[in-house]
């Protein structure tokens, strides 16, 4: 079982940068793929990033690649996101969620969710 927090939301104009981080409890983190979702209201979540469990391999939705980079520290059990060049259009709720299997864009490959931060971007 794991227990995923997210923080470091808030609200920014266009052009600022965040950076979210998504603390897990429990002695496996290291062994998920994590990833990161958004979702706006009105909208279905959506895949940003995923990161393999050993800080390897990354993907990144079209829309954030080259803005945002996702990143790990198995030592202190978290994710992060760090978000920069932050557009209207990435407004939403900021989910993590870790992967027992292989982390991919599909929500249903991950097994554990975060309640989710709030990230506005103002224009």
């Amino acid at each position: 079982q794991v227990q995923l927090v997210e923080s470091g939301g808030g609200l920014v104009q266009a052009g600022g940068s965040l950076r979210l981080s998504c603390a897990a409890s429990g002695r496996t983190f290291s062994s998920y793929d994590m990833g990161w979702f958004r979702q706006a209201p009105g909208k279905e979540r959506e895949f940003v990033a995923t990161i393999a469990w050993n800080e390897g391999r990354t993907y990144y939705a079209d829309s954030v690649k080259g803005r945002f980079t996702i990143s790990r520290d198995n030592a202190k059990n978290t994710v992060y996101l760090q978000m920069n060049s932050l557009k209207s259009d990435d407004t939403g709720v900021y989910y993590c969620a870790a992967s027992l299997g292989v982390g991919s864009p599909r929500p249903e490959s991950y097994n554990y969710w975060g309640q989710g931060t709030q990230v506005t971007v103002s224009s």
